[in-house]
């Protein structure tokens, strides 16, 4: 049997997932899926070579790797545990690859329900937001056995560019917190450095432009400086997104006694946004925070 005769499941079809369960589609693989909301399982189907299922254990049935890509550790957990969830249909030595954003924690106690039931299981959350999953091109930080790391890595590379075992179970989880950490600092900054070059009389499309060969470039200036300055936000990774996760790296904090000063005030930033109506804008909108 080769990697493309192999069944998956995706769970999940949200801007994330729905991309990323058609590429596997597009390699060939036999596709699974199930979302909560059915017409957007029903319109993927539509899409894509693959079929729709009511409820997560009868998509996981017969898989041979199951993706979840869900909002926190709640609905993770409903989705695997819940008695329809896919641990009620999974088969022995089948992989649960997580793609969700949540604590470690959650991570963890799936990764030792999983080798009670037979299962592999790898916490694998990602980065590189809709675009990059819309080009298979995400950032896949994975904590596994280096074993499990190894069965799931082809599978992977249907939507992964840069995929890397960090350590053991929990370890992908811890190293999205950084990521999520770096981008919080680097969102304001970018929103100050705009709004500055407004004030000051400078195009900030041109000073953007100009600094993006320079060390102050990144991902945040090249993706989303024009956006920020035409006040385009519908799109993208919500802001009630981002303040889960900032949650989540601020709670693991104050386990482990790191010290998030920036990233705490960052996250009050964003409760401003919220405050205006901005729960679904991009995570740049915190530029709007400056120009009152």
């Amino acid at each position: 049997m080769t990697e493309q005769d192999s069944v998956v499941a995706f769970i999940g079809l949200g801007v994330m997932g729905y991309p990323m369960a058609g590429h596997l589609a597009a390699k060939g693989y036999s596709v699974r899926v199930f979302n909560r909301t059915e017409v957007k399982a029903e319109r993927w189907t539509a899409e894509h070579n693959g079929t729709a299922h009511r409820v997560p254990a009868e998509a996981a049935d017969g898989a041979d790797y199951v993706m979840t890509c869900v909002g926190n550790d709640e609905d993770l957990e409903s989705v695997v545990l819940g008695r329809d969830g896919v641990f009620a249909g999974m088969k022995k030595g089948a992989t649960l690859i997580d793609h969700t954003t949540t604590s470690a924690i959650i991570a963890q106690k799936l990764g030792e329900e999983a080798a009670v039931h037979g299962f592999g299981f790898i916490d694998a959350p990602v980065s590189g937001g809709q675009a990059g999953a819309e080009n298979g091109a995400l950032t896949i930080m994975v904590g596994s056995t280096e074993k499990s790391f190894q069965a799931c890595e082809t599978v992977l590379e249907s939507y992964g560019k840069t995929i890397i075992r960090m350590g053991e179970i929990g370890a992908g989880q811890l190293t999205k917190m950084v990521n999520q950490i770096c981008i919080a600092g680097l969102v304001q900054g970018l929103s100050e450095g705009l709004n500055f070059a407004k004030r000051a009389g400078i195009d900030p499309k041109l000073a953007a432009k100009v600094m993006s060969g320079g060390a102050a470039q990144s991902w945040q200036m090249d993706n989303r400086a024009e956006t920020m300055v035409d006040g385009e936000f519908e799109f993208g990774f919500a802001v009630d997104w981002m303040r889960k996760d900032l949650g989540i790296c601020i709670e693991e904090a104050s386990r482990n006694g790191a010290k998030l000063p920036i990233t705490e005030i960052i996250d009050k930033y964003y409760a401003e946004v919220q405050t205006k109506g901005g729960n679904r804008y991009d995570t740049s909108s915190l530029i709007l925070n400056l120009e009152d």
